[in-house]
């Protein structure tokens, strides 16, 4: 039920992801009534779903504290628990993100060592693709979530891309020393100190990003997010741009002719569709957060990350990098009720 489209878009996206994984078998959770209607209209879907009737709805600008106390019956909490309790090997929302991180966080708890799940999404770059953490989950930071985050970014893009000495940078304003803020600067110098089985760059700046200059980007969610946002919608405007000029003159359009096979491939590389799929890394159970403003073809991308995460059994591989990497344990914390 969450994103700026539900059900239909979702509906929509497990319709396609059906097709290029048979093997999919879904519980869609949300409110029976109308999402019986659409799952009327694709027979294909309807054979291999359940719906699982939820009361209520988490809205997108539910705060995390008040979902948690009162969101036990939502579509999204009973998604969850349906990973918790193994009747479901993963969920893929595109609802509100603060709400899912804390109720993930409550239900499935964090790996041993983490004390925070971090948001982490592949970004195309003029090298390949580089793991970019944390995209919105943890807006405010100290220096050992960082350290964390850069150690679970390890983990992901050996356990995911395959690379077996990944490189990771901590983003900045700069790369002079005392840039940055005070949490930046302390978990920079806790990785330049050096952590076993990390490889650290050092500070890395927007443009880096692009350039592919490391393999595992580590920042706040604030700066993470504003970050994909801002390069989600600039890839927009470029083609904006590319349509416009390509139909301000007869030489122009006949040109269009010509290039149209490079441009759709450009386009098919760039698309934000095709990375539509963030997982909260961290977690003991697989979850992973589409766009809310995605399109069924988004989302069926975002079904696509949780299907190949199962299938190469992520969860247990994170979890041995993570030991063999020497995860630091937190400093135990007060968790409220719910």
């Amino acid at each position: 039920m969450g994103g700026d489209n539900a059900p239909d878009m979702v509906i929509k996206g497990a319709d396609i992801a059906l097709v290029r994984y048979p093997e999919l078998r879904f519980l869609l959770v949300g409110l029976e009534d109308r999402i019986a209607p659409l799952l009327g209209t694709l027979p294909k879907l309807k054979a291999v779903s359940t719906v699982v009737h939820a009361e209520d709805v988490i809205t997108g600008d539910a705060k995390p504290s008040t979902a948690l106390r009162g969101g036990k019956r939502s579509s999204m909490r009973m998604a969850i628990d349906a990973v918790a309790d193994g009747r479901a090997d993963c969920v893929v929302s595109a609802g509100n993100t603060g709400a899912l991180m804390a109720m993930a966080k409550v239900v499935l708890r964090t790996m041993p060592g983490i004390e925070r799940p971090a948001m982490a999404q592949f970004v195309p770059t003029s090298r390949g693709e580089t793991v970019l953490l944390d995209l919105g989950a943890n807006i405010e930071c100290d220096a050992e979530n960082l350290v964390q985050f850069a150690l679970m970014g390890d983990a992901f893009a050996r356990a995911v891309l395959g690379l077996v000495k990944p490189t990771i940078g901590l983003l900045n304003v700069g790369s002079e020393e005392l840039k940055g803020s005070d949490a930046v600067r302390e978990a920079h110098a806790k990785l330049r100190a050096g952590v076993p089985g990390l490889i650290y760059h050092g500070f890395v700046e927007g443009d880096d990003i692009a350039a592919g200059t490391v393999d595992v980007v580590v920042t706040d969610g604030f700066s993470g997010n504003i970050a994909l946002k801002t390069a989600e919608g600039y890839a927009k405007l470029f083609f904006e741009f590319l349509r416009a000029a390509f139909k301000s003159s007869l030489l122009a359009k006949i040109g269009l002719i010509f290039v149209r096979p490079a441009l759709m491939k450009l386009r098919d590389r760039l698309d934000p569709r095709r990375h539509n799929g963030a997982m909260l890394v961290g977690l003991n159970g697989i979850v992973v957060k589409s766009h809310g403003g995605s399109d069924g073809d988004g989302f069926a991308n975002a079904i696509g990350v949780a299907h190949d995460l199962c299938s190469n059994g992520f969860l247990d591989r994170i979890k041995e990098e993570l030991a063999a990497l020497g995860a630091p344990t937190p400093a135990p914390s007060q968790a409220a009720p719910v």
